[in-house]
């Protein structure tokens, strides 16, 4: 009987394709694309992760030595906690200043918010290397505006992107946040839009005042798009490479005692552009994949868990 089963199941789905033919043709195109750009180089991604392999001689397979060396290797250790670093201080004005701004703009305080709206997102469409390029006068050591206005209050210049390596991640946190606060801005304020307006209404009847507005309605009915922020930042953080880079003057190592180095220039000195190790660039892509589906998964099971504690309340 089973078998019977399956073979109808078979034949009633071939059927469904014949009859729906024309539509399947439609969309095929976009599935082969798919396939070809998208699935064959993660699955040939993962499959080179196992090999020494230098993209031109044999390929040598050596199963998870790709991945031993990795987690050996003092250096991945430091881009690690650069990166994390760099991303856990960066997300405080990312995700709260978005948020402040998008409340700010949507409860119309201030007038002219489509100025606002452009000035704040102008870093999202602006090169990364001029934005670079502009910050790295702003820390400069010598002719730096910072260290102009410091010298104005008798401090001495501080050598940011210099000295032993601790300061640059302090200059890639202020041009991160810098570039992502006006994304999530824009993100924040279409969810705050599409809230009611009979909320707000009745919050302000009830003398509600705009702090407890925003932490007690827009914050809670705007979760599903805060925890889409938040993974959407961790991406952008795994991928920061330009930034760092350029700040520190095209160092593939980070500048001094490896500062500004992160996950992303790791990766590419290895393969394609600092070297030829594929099979290792390749474990450390997936390294590094890994670490945003568990970043993930941790936001979903925390937002998740709260949920259902507040559902158990209410019953």
């Amino acid at each position: 009987m089973a078998k019977v089963k399956t073979v109808r199941a078979k034949y009633n789905r071939w059927a469904e394709i014949k009859r729906y033919k024309v539509a399947y043709a439609y969309i095929a195109p976009f599935y082969i694309l798919f396939a070809v750009f998208g699935i064959f180089p993660i699955a040939a991604g993962f499959y080179i992760s196992f090999f020494r392999w230098d993209g031109l001689s044999a390929m040598h397979f050596i199963g998870i030595d790709n991945y031993l060396n990795l987690f050996k290797d003092t250096l991945f250790w430091k881009a690690l906690s650069n990166t994390l670093i760099i991303g856990i201080i960066a997300h405080i004005p990312i995700l709260l200043g978005g948020l402040a701004l998008a409340y700010i703009l949507n409860s119309k305080i201030v007038k002219g918010e489509n100025i606002f709206k452009t000035i704040y997102f102008m870093p999202m469409v602006t090169s990364s290397v001029a934005i670079t390029i502009i910050f790295q006068n702003l820390f400069g050591n010598n002719y730096g505006l910072i260290n102009y206005i410091l010298s104005f209050f008798g401090e001495e210049p501080v050598n940011w992107l210099g000295g032993n390596g601790s300061l640059i991640k302090v200059a890639v946190i202020v041009m991160f946040a810098w570039k992502w606060i006006g994304w999530n801005m824009v993100i924040y304020l279409a969810g705050m839009q599409g809230i009611s307006n009979d909320i707000y209404e009745a919050a302000k009847i009830d003398g509600a005042s705009h702090f407890r507005v925003f932490f007690n309605i827009s914050v809670p009915l705007l979760k599903p798009i805060i925890v889409f922020t938040i993974i959407q930042s961790s991406i952008g953080m795994f991928n920061l490479f330009t930034e760092p880079f350029i700040l520190t003057n095209s160092s593939w190592t980070g500048g001094q005692n490896n500062g500004g180095l992160t996950l992303m220039m790791y990766l590419l000195n290895k393969a394609p552009q600092g070297g030829t190790a594929y099979g290792y660039a390749s474990a450390v892509a997936y390294v590094i994949t890994m670490l945003i589906i568990l970043i993930s998964i941790g936001v979903y099971r925390v937002t998740g868990e709260k949920d259902t504690v507040k559902r158990r309340k209410i019953k």
